[in-house]
């Protein structure tokens, strides 16, 4: 079946079009969409947990099943200071250039982010991979909540980007991404800091250690 996208913003520039058409088969969904249009434009692969999908005038969901004739719209992180906050739990790879573009702010005279990232060992032992698990509907809450107290405790807070990935990560990898956008720099050095700080202590994200020679459960996440 055939479905037309929209792009809009900084999408329709990379695209260079605002829209396009995609052969998804019978049952396809808003995933399998933005995967066809992924294949033709890597270069937006960076932007997925960022991104908000709509069918009509109404937002949905990856999982969300398109009809024949459909329009679908990708669109970006949205101006709009703290209503348009990023606060999510996500499967795809991790951006810092999207965490930033995604905190963007005319009003920022700073932007911190905070990259976390897997290492190769942990107090000498050699690490394989980490693998990650969450509850994902309390973790995004307590994300919010934490975005909520960086705008209450530094009110030049302009813009905020949290994201935590689950599943397989490999050396090297992000696991989790903080963005703050800010009126001046200490504000989002502090708020950033803070907002890390605070993730690691609270939100509910597990991670397993994969050694050479075994494997741990580390919780909440530690490390």
């Amino acid at each position: 079946m055939r479905v037309r996208v929209r792009l809009f913003a900084r999408y329709r520039e990379a695209v260079g079009r605002e829209q396009l058409d995609v052969e998804l088969p019978e049952g396809g969904t808003v995933e399998s969409a933005w995967a066809a249009v992924v294949a033709r434009h890597p270069d937006l692969a960076k932007f997925r947990p960022f991104t908000l999908f709509a069918v009509g005038h109404e937002y949905v969901t990856p999982e969300h099943p398109l009809r024949p004739d459909d329009e679908l719209c990708l669109f970006p992180p949205v101006s709009g200071g703290r209503d348009h906050d990023v606060y999510r739990v996500v499967e795809a790879p991790l951006s810092p250039d999207a965490a930033a573009a995604a905190v963007d702010d005319p009003g920022a005279g700073g932007v911190v982010v905070f990259s976390g990232v897997v290492r190769n060992e942990t107090a000498g032992r050699p690490v394989k991979s980490l693998e990650y698990e969450a509850h994902v509907p309390m973790a995004e809450a307590k994300l919010r909540e934490i975005g909520a107290a960086l705008h209450t405790r530094w009110p030049g807070v302009r813009r905020v980007a949290m994201l935590h990935r689950v599943g397989r990560l490999e050396i090297g990898e992000v696991s989790v991404l903080i963005a703050v956008a800010a009126a001046h720099r200490a504000e989002a050095f502090e708020a950033c800091r803070y907002a890390i700080d605070t993730l690691k202590a609270s939100v509910p994200v597990w991670k397993k250690e994969h050694f050479e020679d075994g494997e741990v459960w580390v919780g909440l996440q530690g490390g």
